[in-house]
């Protein structure tokens, strides 16, 4: 029995002496097998590095990796940064049933010409707005309930001469014509308006016109009021105003009913008026791109209008309630501008700005250069 005990503990100890054995050897080999793998993982990298064609293609890698970044922080920095509104809102003057404008732009807006030009940029839709004059238009602007418009030159200088923080992209025309008519059995002459009241809308081109028109006439002592033209007109009719400043379709009707001319501004090559198309530097700063963007559309308009001129008058006959020949008087295809700027009509709005300021309609001076935005 003691013999049996002793051999089972011997056993036992004999096991475990294999045991231990069997672990370190395992041990061993496996230190070893790691041992082999980074040699081998070291000769790759040691023959990677010493093979030319290797090299050569880890430098060109690394200096086109080098050049993308330096390249994409340059786009980056180059580049402004774009949050173009999926809604723009476009002002323009003339308040009619069909919510619909002249020119270029009109024809584009009406056959949708200029929203699919826009839709490419990521622009949903493009709300218009009719204003009765340039001064009104000109507040919705600045307040930032419009992002740009298009107006009479007068009412978009005076507001930039004012601080109004905008950029002119297009002059669309550069004939605009106004008239100076009076009461009937009132005045005869321009000389007759001494001492008397004349119906103006302040800040529109009319004013601009009729003050450059009396001065260079010699008439002094006038009194120049404030109405909207369907205010005037009433006033005249009654006589509390002698003699009153209009425009378009509303000066052709009025002569029609037996009221005298007293002047044309077509008369007077320096007073004509020209329109402007202005963009808050605010939408700008959403929109950079939005002048060229805009200029190109308006000239795809232009383009289809020419292509339909008697579908066009028809068009603009209908918005303002008219006949087609006195579109054709008013407003002919032919005085639509095709570029955004000419040299005549940037030089007419230079004579203007210093009329205005001048005359102190317009605050300050300033330079017409730093205010024309010419897209690239």
């Amino acid at each position: 029995m003691k013999q049996r005990q002793r051999w089972i503990k011997g056993g036992s100890r004999s096991r475990w002496s294999l045991l231990l054995l069997a672990a370190i050897v395992a041990l061993m080999l496996a230190l070893q097998g790691c041992g082999n793998k980074n040699e081998e993982g070291a000769a790759s990298s040691s023959a990677a590095a010493s093979s030319p064609s290797s090299t050569a293609a880890a430098s060109t890698a690394a200096a086109s990796t080098a050049a993308a970044s330096s390249q994409a922080a340059s786009t980056a920095s180059a580049e402004p940064e774009r949050h173009v509104p999926e809604v723009i809102n476009y002002g323009y003057i003339g308040l009619n049933d069909q919510n619909q404008t002249t020119g270029a732009e009109g024809w584009g807006f009406y056959k949708g010409i200029i929203q699919e030009e826009l839709k490419k940029y990521g622009v949903k839709e493009v709300k218009l707005a009719g204003f009765p004059n340039g001064p009104d238009q000109t507040e919705s602007l600045i307040s930032g309930r419009l992002d740009f418009g298009s107006l009479g030159d007068t009412p978009a200088i005076i507001a930039r001469a004012g601080g109004a923080k905008t950029r002119l992209i297009t002059q669309p025309g550069t004939r605009t014509i106004g008239y100076l008519i009076a009461k009937k059995d009132g005045p005869k002459t321009l000389q007759d308006l001494k001492g008397k009241t004349i119906a103006i809308q302040k800040g529109s081109f009319m004013h601009r016109y009729v003050v450059g028109l009396l001065k260079d006439a010699g008439v002094t002592d006038y009194k120049l009021v404030h109405m909207l033209i369907p205010d005037a007109q009433a006033a005249l009719a009654g006589g509390s105003v002698d003699a009153m400043t209009n425009t378009g379709v509303n000066a052709l009707t009025s002569l029609a009913n037996g009221y005298p001319q007293l002047d044309v501004s077509s008369d007077h090559p320096e007073l004509l008026g020209t329109s402007a198309t202005v963009v808050s530097e605010a939408f700008l700063e959403k929109f950079p791109d939005f002048p060229k963007v805009w200029n190109a559309a308006r000239e795809k308009a232009l383009a289809d209008l020419k292509q339909h001129p008697d579908e066009y008058y028809e068009y603009i006959a209908g918005i303002q309630k008219t006949t087609v020949e006195n579109v054709k008087k008013l407003s002919p295809i032919e005085d639509i501008k095709d570029t955004a700027f000419t040299d005549d009509g940037l030089a007419l709005i230079e004579g203007t700005k210093n009329f205005l300021v001048e005359e102190k309609i317009a605050k300050k001076d300033f330079d017409i250069g730093d205010w024309v935005l010419k897209a690239e």
